[in-house]
């Protein structure tokens, strides 16, 4: 798959006492990336979840944070997937800040989703028609 990527700026509330983002709030930024990835190839959650019957959600997260980021900085967060399961994806995350117009990688993260039925939280196999979509942007 190519990868997908979604701006982020940093506002105060990202930022802890010394001013830089904290560290939690990288993952906030991950998840804002993959729900608009989602989004570009036609897939609103809750409408997933209110007519098929199925919800996205965390299973594992493995994240290197590599260096700061400030308030006001404007970032770049990319998801890309690696792997990909009956029921789960896994996707290659970075944040990312533009120095000078080098991109310089901030913090980088390994996220696997598991596809659940939204009722019993068991895994269920990924809907076809997102099998789909995904196929026709990689």
């Amino acid at each position: 798959m190519k990868s997908f990527s979604w701006p982020v700026r940093v506002y105060y509330e990202d930022t802890d006492s010394g001013g830089v983002v904290y560290y939690a709030n990288y993952l906030r930024f991950m998840e804002r990336a993959r729900t608009e990835w989602l989004r570009s190839i036609g897939v609103e959650q809750d409408q997933l979840r209110d007519e098929q019957g199925v919800i996205f959600a965390v299973r594992r997260v493995e994240v290197d944070y590599l260096k700061p980021a400030r308030f006001n900085d404007n970032l770049e967060v990319t998801a890309k997937i690696v792997a990909q399961g009956r029921a789960s994806l896994t996707f290659e995350q970075s944040v990312l800040r533009h120095d000078d117009g080098r991109p310089i990688e901030l913090c980088q993260g390994s996220v696997k989703i598991a596809c659940l039925d939204a009722v019993a939280f068991r895994p269920c196999p990924i809907p076809d028609d997102i099998k789909t979509e995904m196929r026709s942007v990689c």
